[in-house]
């Protein structure tokens, strides 16, 4: 199965095991991202519904492309500027294109990314009873 996602202001044609440098996207290599503007998806010849088609990805890193020289130059002027950029990618594996419903590894995750707050929320309570009575011994 084929799909055709939109990231970066560029559309990449990907199935799953291709390998493909876009634009930077935010993470660590070896996190999972999800692409989420599937343009387009088929099996073969077949083209299939985009609405509930889920592109996973892994990072496999953060690197810079090949350098771009930028010379400007005016005749008879002794003008002349020298410049170079390299931009920024992100090199990503495909690792699934399918239905939404297929990807529950996400759903998981995402559960364990709320659970952290609530966490963080009952530690400061905890110390909060601590200070008060640090501060009452000073006194």
């Amino acid at each position: 199965m084929f799909a055709v996602v939109r990231t970066g202001g560029k559309q990449y044609r990907v199935a799953a095991g291709d390998k493909i440098a876009v634009e930077k996207l935010a993470g660590e290599a070896g996190e999972t991202i999800t692409l989420g503007d599937v343009l387009l998806a088929g099996d073969g010849g077949e083209i299939k519904d985009a609405a509930g088609v889920v592109v996973s990805a892994e990072i496999i890193a953060q690197a810079k492309s090949e350098k771009v020289i930028v010379f400007k130059k005016r005749r008879r002027h002794n003008y002349r500027r020298k410049n170079g950029h390299r931009q920024q990618l992100t090199l990503l594996r495909i690792t699934s294109v399918g239905a939404a419903g297929a990807k529950k590894a996400a759903p998981k995750a995402a559960a364990a990314v709320e659970a952290a707050p609530a966490a963080e929320a009952a530690a400061p309570a905890k110390k909060a009873p601590a200070k008060k009575a640090a501060a009452k011994t000073a006194e």
